[in-house]
């Protein structure tokens, strides 16, 4: 042991030279070896007192080697952190919601038109498209930021922001965040994670056009205020919230990427409150033309509250939204001690990817199975407690069957299995799709009631219909909800909401 201290203790006083040899004026390549010898021996001595930390300066100078370094790493190791002991599992539950849609801005609002089977399809009125092949759209033609978003910001941002920042306050009001209970806060442990699929696009779209004239027409705020991550930021600085703050952008299945991370933040002790969820504004012509382009979208025209039509055989393509959703997800003993109201418990959920193909899902649908499997696990849930599914469901020809196919396969043994799509009525909001879809579902579990699906007339082959909602709303006492969403690129995400007991 000894012999091995001493070796240790050449070692690092040789690598301690090193560091300092530029405080040096001596070369060690103009010595001879006795030389360097000696050499070494003075300079090993001085190092241990010239680069040790201010607290060891003050060693006597003819202590060993050994002993001035054992000193050091013993103390070292003392200040170190010990090793943070295992603590009993962090429960997550919602206690506020914020929806921005074509159906309604506010969660209540917006449930009572999905459970009357309102459609809020219309026909594009922000801009002339009457050359496109669709002219269709959920697009919100009501829309306020008075009182939620200072009025040179409004004018400035793009729509996505602001229909984050409005949802994401809305959230906050609707869980009794006010300004007292903000002051009481410990903002460190508070954070903010909504992603957006698309971002800023017309923000974008305006700078290459002021360009196409000169890069001093350009607005100095297009690269912030066209990136995904900045409207958290906003959100965060407009809060004072110093938790963990940041987007993701995974498609379609943003939102609940989204979601499960922000309650892992909660889980892990890193965070008490998380605002977390996503928001996509692409009802322009860049995004129009896109979809168009990739032949994803319906051209039923002439009857657009028709057009979004899951599961249906006569079904030719998805129908675009707008909107944000915003869940506050909170640790349940923080949430007990403020008073909140708690709608639901989030259980958990998982995240695969198909590793396939651009936008076709897998044909044996492996990664959603692999996905809602995973998801079970983690969670806990049995197969036999999952009685409600809010689908992605997009009216898509091949993925609604995927899709179904894959929830057959693994719940299909269930008798009281209830499945629908909240995008039969306001079509998908690509990135913030999976977000209002949790507050539809989180409703559900409060109300009891699960809303229909409209426009299912004709049923795909192969698809049983007395799994899917009718064409009017149904009575349930839902055990454990799932909630699907999927996006280009093969991504997969199944997250998991329960009533809270």
């Amino acid at each position: 042991m000894a012999a091995s201290s001493v070796v240790c203790s050449r070692l690092m006083a040789a690598c301690m030279s090193v560091a300092c040899e530029k405080d040096s004026s001596v070369s060690m390549l103009s010595t001879t070896s006795s030389d360097t010898s000696r050499l070494f021996r003075r300079r090993k001595r001085a190092t241990l007192v010239k680069c040790a930390p201010p607290h060891l300066s003050i060693m006597n100078s003819t202590a060993t080697s050994g002993e001035a370094t054992a000193t050091a790493v013993h103390q070292a190791m003392e200040a170190m952190p010990k090793k943070k002991p295992p603590t009993k599992q962090r429960r997550v539950v919602v206690t506020g919601m914020g929806v921005e849609t074509s159906l309604g801005n506010d969660p209540n609002v917006f449930y009572n038109n999905l459970l009357e089977g309102v459609s809020g399809i219309s026909e594009i009125e922000a801009f002339d498209c009457s050359l496109y092949p669709t002219r269709i759209a959920g697009e919100i033609k009501s829309f306020s930021t008075d009182g939620w978003v200072a009025p040179k910001l409004s004018k400035r941002m793009d729509k996505f922001m602001l229909y984050m920042l409005t949802a994401g306050k809305k959230a906050l009001a609707d869980g009794g965040i006010t300004e007292d209970v903000m002051d009481e806060l410990n903002k460190a442990r508070c954070g903010v994670l909504i992603g957006s699929a698309m971002g800023g696009m017309k923000v974008f779209n305006d700078a290459i056009e002021a360009l196409r004239v000169s890069y001093r027409k350009m607005n100095p705020f297009c690269v912030p205020f066209a990136t995904t991550n900045m409207g958290s930021a906003m959100l965060a600085m407009d809060l004072g919230w110093m938790g963990p703050n940041y987007s993701i952008s995974t498609a379609c299945a943003t939102s609940n990427f989204c979601i499960l991370n922000a309650a892992n933040h909660i889980i892990r002790g890193e965070a008490d409150m998380m605002l977390c969820g996503g928001s996509d504004a692409v009802i322009i012509p860049i995004g129009l033309g896109g979809f168009v382009a990739c032949r994803a979208l319906s051209q039923r025209n002439t009857d657009p509250t028709k057009a979004s039509r899951p599961w249906d055989s006569n079904r030719d393509g998805f129908v675009m939204g707008e909107g944000a959703g915003v869940l506050l997800l909170e640790e349940l003993e923080h949430a007990k001690k403020r008073g909140a109201t708690i709608y639901a418990e989030f259980l958990g959920g998982s995240f695969t990817c198909d590793a396939y193909h651009m936008t076709e899902p897998h044909p044996e649908g492996t990664g959603v199975i692999l996905c809602i499997e995973k998801a079970l696990a983690q969670s806990g849930v049995s197969k036999e407690d999952v009685n409600y599914i809010n689908a992605h469901a997009t009216s898509t020809p091949a993925g609604d069957l995927k899709e179904y196919q894959a929830l057959m396969h693994c719940f299909g043994q269930n008798p009281e299995l209830r499945v629908n799509s909240t995008k039969s009525m306001i079509g998908h909001l690509l990135g913030a799709a999976g977000a209002v879809e949790a507050v539809a579902t989180v409703q559900a579990i409060r109300t009891g009631w699960v809303h229909p699906n409209i426009n299912l007339e004709n049923p795909d082959d192969g698809v049983d219909s007395n799994v899917l909602v009718g064409p009017t709303k149904e009575r349930l006492a839902i055990k454990v909800a799932l909630s699907n969403s999927f996006g280009f690129g093969g991504h997969n995400s199944s997250i998991l909401f329960a009533p809270y007991q």
